[in-house]
């Protein structure tokens, strides 16, 4: 974000840093709240939270409006507004519970793990492939204490700084999770990670930018959707599976895996081509989910324009 010309850059980055300082303060708190009051007390907070976020952020409001008419087929009512920003509340609450191994306080199912157990059988890593849809922290939770094979998140630096500075006031040991893009051994880190049979996420529906975006018709209208991700894994000649954790209302999570693409065999001469059909494949997976899970979409931007034209967000 360019610094405006009357206000001095140490004065922005300062502030920014204040910010930032304030918002772990606040999750520590909440933190606190919630482990000491427990997950049924502690949700009562979060309606005000929807409340004023409904209220008081037009753009993100309009965008909801926006998703939820593509999504449902019609304009959704001020309770359907309402229920779409509680449910995104929800999932950054529970965040909390799955960061500090709280499993007994949630109903998961789990769907597809046959799929991911048979690509991990050669004792080599794979890629998962979400979205800002539903919860990664209940795919990352499970998957640290439930399989041998760890799972971690790929951000570039400047987003792995941010959340990491969230995760430390959650759980510092979910820091570990982490695995920053823009280091000058970071391929080389990720390279080890996957030959240690790990699995990688990526939310391969945003991009910071410098990758390229591909349009690709989505809900009903064409939307760009970044090129990076789908190269790096063409690069790195893996499996890649769409993943998704939808928030179903109460206790209730529902893990979904699907196959994208399996890169192993592909050749430098082909993949253009298997690109393509990977990243068309990773929309419609993300289509049905959206539409299996309408209130689970947490793009509260407009989705549709051309990443140019968006205003600054900052990374969930």
């Amino acid at each position: 974000m360019s610094t405006p010309a009357d206000t001095p850059p140490t004065a922005d980055a300062s502030w920014a840093r204040q910010a930032e300082r304030s918002s772990v303060g606040i999750m520590r708190f909440m933190v606190w709240l919630s482990l000491s009051l427990g997950r049924r007390l502690s949700r009562i907070v979060l309606h005000g939270i929807a409340a004023y976020f409904l209220l008081f952020a037009p753009a993100a409001g309009r965008a909801s409006r926006s998703y939820l008419q593509r999504v449902l087929g019609r304009h959704p009512t001020l309770a359907e507004r309402y229920r779409h920003v509680m449910a995104f509340a929800t999932t950054i609450h529970d965040r909390i519970y799955f960061l500090n191994g709280r499993f007994e306080l949630f109903d998961i199912d789990i769907a597809g793990a046959e799929l991911i157990d048979a690509a991990l059988a050669d004792g080599r890593g794979l890629l998962l492939f979400g979205a800002h849809l539903g919860s990664f922290e209940v795919l990352r939770a499970v998957g640290r204490h439930h399989t041998e094979h760890p799972v971690c998140m790929l951000m570039h630096e400047e987003n792995a700084r941010k959340i990491n500075s969230v995760l430390a006031a959650i759980n510092p040991a979910a820091t570990r999770d982490i695995l920053p893009l823009g280091q000058l051994d970071s391929m080389l880190r990720l390279r080890d990670r996957l030959d240690a049979g790990h699995m990688i996420g990526v939310l391969a529906d945003r991009s910071p930018g410098g990758d390229g975006t591909r349009t690709i018709p989505f809900l009903g209208d064409p939307a760009p959707f970044p090129n990076g991700p789908f190269r790096l894994a063409a690069m790195l000649r893996r499996p890649v599976f769409f993943m998704s954790g939808v928030y179903l209302g109460g206790r209730r999570y529902r893990i979904r895996f699907s196959p994208i693409a399996d890169f192993s065999p592909v050749e430098r001469k082909e993949r253009t081509a298997a690109i393509d059909a990977a990243q068309l494949a990773y929309a419609a997976l993300l289509e049905d989910s959206c539409r299996d899970a309408p209130y689970n979409w947490f793009n509260f931007f407009d989705f549709w324009s051309e990443p140019a034209a968006r205003p600054e967000q900052k990374p969930r």
